[in-house]
This record gives structure tokens, sequence and C-alpha cells, in this order.
């Protein structure tokens, strides 16, 4: 397996070949370090689109802004509209497939009426080692994943993300908020709209890596072990303001946070 700075090498070979380029970008480790890769190789022959929705934190969006402007990157942002997609609210488990597909789709219009060669999504090596049925329509269209090309895990991302000075390099892990939703269970605006109050409020304590789980009534909160202690200090303030949210059971999961959790029954059926 070659090194980060191997693999970064690499990935600068590729962006190269590619004269120019469109980021999906979310704002997270791996986008903005592809981003900031891009600028570097490609100038501005590079821009960076962002997908205003309902599945995502509002949070995230300014976040992204931030780092569009920080790295003086063109940077757009279009609205998606998942929800109004049957095949993505009814939450089947190819339900990312669906909303990459729309994703997709529309950055390959821009990418077209902007002169740019390729549309660039920010999966990682990592991803490889999950479900992620959206890699598939990233495939179907034509777009590139040049981090996993490279075999850059989140790992090598953030090293090389502290070694550029991005204030990225030790964010947590974002996930759209539908991830929350176990599959099966209808995804709705109210939904995502609890799921996304829940989790700002655990931020405001001062959690950073968590998912807020969403079964119906019960929410199921998911931090690193390290981060358990501070949710038992607090929990009759936490319970307090998850039953303003509208949950009716507050829960802590001892696993703690991990990748993909929602997962987990996919593989038990398959083994």
């Amino acid at each position: 397996m070659p090194t980060s700075d191997e693999k970064l090498v690499n990935l600068k070979r590729t962006l190269a070949e590619m004269g120019s380029a469109l980021v999906a970008y979310s704002g997270g480790v791996d986008s903005t370090f592809l981003l900031k890769a891009a600028q570097e190789v490609l100038g501005n022959k590079v821009i960076a689109v962002t997908a205003i929705s309902e599945t995502y934190s509002s949070h995230e969006l300014e976040s992204a802004r931030y780092m569009a402007q920080e790295l003086g990157v063109k940077h757009i942002l279009i609205r998606t509209a998942e929800l109004a997609n049957e095949d993505f609210a009814s939450n089947p488990k190819e339900r990312c497939y669906f909303c990459k597909r729309e994703l997709i789709s529309q950055l390959n219009d821009i990418a077209r009426g902007h002169n740019l060669n390729y549309v660039l999504d920010g999966s990682n090596y990592d991803d490889l080692a999950d479900y992620r049925p959206g890699m598939k329509a990233v495939g179907e269209l034509g777009a590139r994943s040049p981090l996993k090309e490279s075999l850059l895990t989140k790992n090598d991302i953030r090293s090389l993300s502290r070694q550029m000075n991005l204030s990225t390099w030790n964010k947590p892990s974002l996930a759209c908020l539908a991830s929350r939703i176990p599959y099966g269970d209808r995804i709705t605006s109210e939904k995502l709209i609890m799921i996304d109050q829940a989790e700002a409020f655990l931020r405001n304590l001062g959690v950073g890596q968590l998912r807020v789980r969403h079964h119906e009534t019960i929410a199921r909160i998911e931090v690193l072990p390290e981060d358990i202690p501070l949710l038992l200090l607090l929990r009759e303030k936490i319970s307090a303001r998850f039953k303003e949210i509208g949950y009716t059971f507050i829960t802590l999961d001892l696993q703690g946070y991990r990748m993909g959790s929602m997962n987990e029954p996919l593989k038990e059926r398959a083994a």
C-alpha cells in the first residue's frame, strides 16, 4: 500500500489529467480536501457545487460556504428535492442510490454548462467497506471518485488535511440526516427537523462526533466512548430538550458511535 504522501501525488496526477472539474461539495473532511487539491492543481478550472436539501443540516451549509470562500473557489448552490421522489422517501435500502442519481444528474448539467470535463465525488477508499449504493449512481452517470481511485483512506485525508492547514482536518464525519432513519421507515420533513434539532443541541453541549438515530418515538444517541460520561452527567437536561423536540424515550447506545450502524441489520441478514 502506498504512503499517504504517495497517494497525494497520485491524486494530483489524476486531477491534472482531468484538466477541469466540478466538485460535489458538502463542506466535510473529504470533499474539502478534494476541493483543496483540485484548486491547487486546476486553479480556476474547478468549481464547487453544494446542494441545499432538507436532508442536510443548515449548519453544514454555512460551513461549506465559509470553506469555499476561504479556498477562493467559485461556489454554486443548488436545490434538490429528494422527498418529492417516492423511491427515496419510502426509504428502501437503495435510498442513497436515488439521492445520488438525482444530484449527479444536476451536477452533470452544470458541468456541461461551464465546460468542465468531470464531476467529482468525495467518496474515499474506506467507503468500499460499507454499504454505499450511491457509488453505483456515481459510476453509472460518469462521475469520478478520485480519493477512492488514489486509495486515500479517512486517516490519510485527515493527516494530509492537517499538513495543508485545513480547519476541517478533525471535523466530525458527516452523513445526510436521512441516514438516521431505519430502512423502511418513511422519511419526512418532520423527522428530519427533529433529528437536526436534537443533534444541534448535543453539539452545543460540546459533543463532537455523534448521531441521533430516529426510531419513531425513540431517540438512540451514538457518541464516542469518551463522550458518554458527559451525556450521563447531563442526562436530565438532554431528556428534557429531546422531549420538547418530540421524542418520548431517549436512549444512549452503549456501543457508541460507529459508521453505518443502520446498515448492521443488512449485514446480519447477509451473513
